[in-house]
C-alpha cells in the first residue's frame, strides 16, 4: 500500500490520499483493477441499489489454482466495514481476467478490496485428479491429500464437531491401501467434504489490492427521466406579449407527470438584462415587450438569487416546487455562472469580470457567434470572494427545495471550482446532484465527471447511425461508467439535429426509444413530443422561433385531440422503465449482432430481469433483420427458447438465439421486449 498526500489548491492544507499499490510486488499480482478513477485517488461512481461489476487481472507463477474474492462495504472512521463478500470467477478465454460484482445498499463512501490466495487443497485436487487417474504415485498423493485435510481440521473453529467427523472419515478412506485408488480419491471429492473445504479454505500466499474507493450516491444520480420546459411560455400570450407565471406553469406539471417524467428542469428563472437584449431568432433589435434570453441573467431587480418578476415571487416558486413534489417529481434548476451587463455583480464586483484594453468588459463570444448580452466570469482576481458567492447562491436555492442543478457550460470555468463546490455542497447535503452541460472535448468531459459531477450530457445527440450508437454507448456503459453517468438528451433548446429536422415523426419515436432504453437517465426538451422540427435556416441546428428568445405557448390540448403527440409513447416507455430494473441499469448494456445496419439490437439484464430492444435507425423506410442474441450474455444456453413480450405492440412471441424482426416507421419503430423463460 502506498500512501501519498496532495495539497488543496484552495486551502493549502494537506489531505492524505491513500492510493493502492500497483499490485506487482504482491506474491500473487493483482493488476488493472476496475472500476477505479485516477489510480484510486478519486472514487468511482456508484448509486444506491446498483450492482457494480468488479474486475482485475490476477495471475501467479506456476500452475497452482487461485481463489479470488472481492470484499466491500461502507467506510466509517477511515475503516471499511466489510458487509459484502463476493466470489470472482476467471474469464473463460484464459487471459487471467477475473470478474465479480457487488451491490451497494447504503449511501456514502465505500471501498472494495480484491483478495487472492492459493489453496493447497485445490492445488492437490488438480494434481491428484491427473496422477491418480493415470496410476502415478497413488499412495503418495493420497497421503499428501490426507495431510492437507488434517491441516484444514486443525484450523476449524471450536464446536465444528460435524465438520471434523467428515474430514476424519475422508482421511481414513484415503489412507486405506486396501481400496482402489479411484475409490479412495472419490472420498476426497465427496459433496460433504467439498462443502467443508470451501467454507474453511487454507489460504496461502494471500495477496490483496485495495482499498479502492467508491462513492455511493442516491438513486436519482443514476436513474431518472427529465423534462425541460420554460415556465414563461406556459400561459403566455404573443398578442399582446405577456409572460406566463409559475402559477400558470404549474398547470402543465400533471401532464408531465402523466408522461412518467421524474425531473422537471427549468432554464434560468432570474431577472433578465435589458442591455443588448436579444430579439426573436437571436436578432439584435428586440421589440417592446420581447423577453430576451433567460441566460442573460440579472438587472436592477436582482441577480442569481432573484426571480423574474413576470414569473412571480419566491412564494410562487415554493408553491411550484411543492406541486411538483406532490406529483412525485423533482425540480432541477439551471446554474448559469454568467451575467448580463445589468447584473448587480457588474457594478459591485467588477473584478469578477474580464476587462479589455479599452476598459470595457468582455462579453461572451464563440467566433463567429457573439453574445453581447452576456458577460462571462473571471475567476483569477478574487477566487475566494467569487466562490463564496456561488456557494451562497446554490445553498439559497437548496433552501427552497432544489436538489438538482444543471450547470451551464461548466467547461468554460476552472476545474478547481467544481471540485471544491460539489465536494463542499455534498459534504453537508449528499443528496444534491449536479449535471454537467458540457458538449466539449472528451478530456474535459472526463475531468468534470471525475471532479464530482454526478451526471453528464453526452454526444448522443449527434450519434444516430447503428455504428455510432454501438461504439459510443459501449464506451459509456463500459470503461467510462467508472466515472461518468450519461444523461441522453435527443434535443435541447440549442440543438435540433438534422436527423430530427428531416426524419419525420418516426425520427422522434426512434430517438425517444433509444434515449429511454440505452441509458437509465435521459431527457427531452419541451416540444419534442409535438415533433417540432423546423430550423431557423438550412444547415443550422437552431430552432426557428427559438424559445430562448421569445415566448412559445403551445396548444397541448389540440395536439392531443389530433393525435399529434408522443405523450402516450413517453408514458409507455417510462412505465416500462419503472417496472423493469434492467432499464434502470447502465453497465449491463450489451449490443447483439443484426444483419441489417438500419436495425440496432441490444439488451440489459439485472438478475432475472432481461430487456431486449430492437430499433430502427433509419426513420424513412421499413426494414427486416435477423438478430443473433448472445445467449450466454442473457444467462441462457444457445439452444434455449424464451417467451418475449413486446411492450410496444403488446404481442408475445417465442424467441430463440436467432430472431427475425420487421420494423416499420409508420407503425412500430422498435420492439422493447421483456423475457420470460427459458423454455427448455
Amino acid at each position: 500500500m502506498a500512501q501519498r498526500s496532495r495539497k488543496s489548491a484552495q486551502t493549502g492544507t494537506a489531505n492524505p490520499v491513500t492510493v493502492p499499490a500497483d499490485g506487482l510486488s504482491e506474491r500473487i499480482p493483482i493488476v488493472d483493477v476496475w472500476p477505479q478513477v485516477a489510480c484510486g485517488r478519486r472514487p468511482a461512481a456508484a448509486a444506491l441499489g446498483e450492482t457494480i461489476p468488479i474486475s482485475a487481472t490476477v495471475f501467479r507463477d506456476g500452475h497452482a489454482p487461485l481463489t479470488v474474492e472481492v470484499h466491500a462495504g461502507p467506510v466509517r472512521d477511515s475503516k471499511t466495514n466489510t458487509s459484502v463478500v463476493a466470489p470472482m470467477l476467471p474469464s473463460p478465454d484464459g487471459v487471467d481476467r477475473w470478474t465479480g460484482s457487488i451491490t451497494v445498499d447504503e449511501m456514502g463512501p465505500w471501498s472494495f478490496t480484491i483478495h487472492a490466495w492459493s489453496d493447497p487443497w485445490l492445488g492437490w485436487l488438480q494434481r491428484a485428479r491427473i496422477k491418480i487417474g493415470e496410476g502415478i504415485d497413488v499412495d503418495f498423493e493420497l497421503a499428501e491429500g490426507a495431510s492437507i485435510l488434517q491441516r484444514v481440521a486443525r484450523k476449524l473453529p471450536k464446536g465444528s464437531t460435524e465438520q471434523r467427523a467428515i474430514i476424519k472419515a475422508a482421511t481414513a478412506t484415503m489412507k486405506d491401501a486396501r481400496l482402489p485408488g479411484q475409490v479412495r480419491f472419490a472420498a476426497a471429492t465427496a459433496t460433504d467434504l467439498t462443502e467443508v473445504t470451501r467454507a474453511h479454505p487454507l489460504r496461502e500466499q494471500a495477496s490483496s489490492s485495495g482499498p479502492w474507493p467508491l462513492l455511493v450516491q442516491r438513486r436519482r444520480a443514476l436513474v431518472g427521466a427529465w423534462y425541460e420546459f420554460f415556465p414563461r411560455s406556459e400561459g403566455a400570450t404573443t398578442k399582446p406579449l405577456k409572460s406566463g407565471t409559475f402559477a400558470t406553469a404549474a398547470h402543465r406539471l400533471p401532464a408531465i407527470a402523466d408522461m412518467g417524467f421524474d425531473v422537471v428542469y427549468l432554464p434560468p428563472i432570474h431577472p433578465i438584462g435589458t442591455a443588448h437584449r436579444k430579439g426573436p431568432n437571436n436578432t439584435l433589435d428586440p421589440a417592446e415587450g420581447d423577453p430576451g434570453s433567460p441566460w442573460a441573467i440579472g438587472n436592477a431587480s436582482g441577480g442569481h438569487d432573484a426571480i423574474h418578476p413576470d414569473l412571480g415571487d419566491i412564494t410562487d416558486f415554493d408553491a411550484f416546487v411543492a406541486r411538483a413534489h406532490e406529483l412525485d417529481m423533482e425540480i432541477a434548476l439551471d446554474l448559469a455562472l454568467q451575467a448580463s451587463p445589468d447584473h448587480p455583480w457588474v457594478t459591485e464586483h467588477p473584478e469578477w469580470f474580464t476587462t479589455r484594453h479599452d476598459g470595457s468588459i468582455a462579453y461572451a463570444e464563440n467566433p463567429p457567434k457573439k453574445y453581447q448580452d452576456i458577460y462571462p466570469l473571471y475567476f483569477d482576481a478574487d477566487p475566494e470572494g467569487l466562490f463564496a458567492e456561488i456557494e451562497r447562491v446554490v445553498r439559497f436555492w437548496m433552501s427552497h427545495g432544489v436538489r438538482i442543478f444543471r450547470v451551464d457550460n461548466p467547461h468554460t470555468k476552472p476545474l478547481w471550482l467544481w471540485d471544491r463546490l460539489i465536494s463542499t455542497i455534498n459534504s453537508t447535503d449528499p443528496d444534491v446532484i449536479f449535471l454537467a452541460e458540457a458538449f466539449t472535448k472528451p478530456p474535459m468531459m472526463k475531468a468534470l465527471a471525475e471532479v464530482g459531477f454526478q451526471q453528464s450530457y453526452t454526444y448522443f445527440t449527434w450519434r444516430n447511425s447503428k455504428h455510432e450508437i454501438t461504439e459510443y454507448l459501449s464506451e459509456l456503459a463500459g470503461p467510462a461508467s467508472a466515472y461518468m453517468r450519461p444523461n441522453l438528451f435527443p434535443n435541447t433548446p440549442d440543438i435540433l439535429h438534422d436527423y430530427l429536422q428531416h426524419g419525420g415523426p418516426a425520427a422522434f419515436s426512434i430517438r425517444a426509444t433509444l434515449a429511454a432504453t440505452l441509458s437509465p437517465t435521459y431527457g427531452v426538451y419541451s416540444g419534442f413530443e409535438l415533433f417540432e422540427h423546423v430550423a431557423v435556416r438550412p444547415g443550422s441546428e437552431e430552432y426557428l422561433d427559438s424559445e430562448k428568445y421569445q415566448y412559445r405557448p403551445r396548444d397541448w390540448a389540440q395536439a392531443a385531440r389530433q393525435g399529434r403527440t408522443l405523450a402516450p409513447y413517453f408514458e409507455l416507455l417510462n412505465r416500462v422503465r419503472r417496472e423493469h430494473p434492467a432499464l434502470q441499469d447502465l453497465r449491463s448494456l450489451r449490443f447483439h449482432h443484426s444483419d441489417n445496419d438500419d436495425v440496432i439490437a441490444f439488451s440489459k439484464r439485472v438478475g432475472d430481469d432481461i430487456v431486449l430492444v430492437t430499433c430502427l435507425v433509419d426513420p424513412h423506410r421499413e426494414h427486416a433483420s435477423t438478430v443473433w442474441w448472445d445467449m450466454h450474455a442473457l444467462g441462457m444456453d444457445p439452444g434455449d427458447r424464451f417467451v418475449a413480450h413486446d411492450h410496444i405492440t403488446g404481442h408475445t412471441w417465442t424467441w430463440g438465439a436467432q430472431t427475425f424482426v420487421h420494423l416499420r416507421p409508420w407503425e412500430n419503430v422498435a420492439h422493447v421486449v421483456t423475457v420470460t423463460g427459458p423454455n427448455r
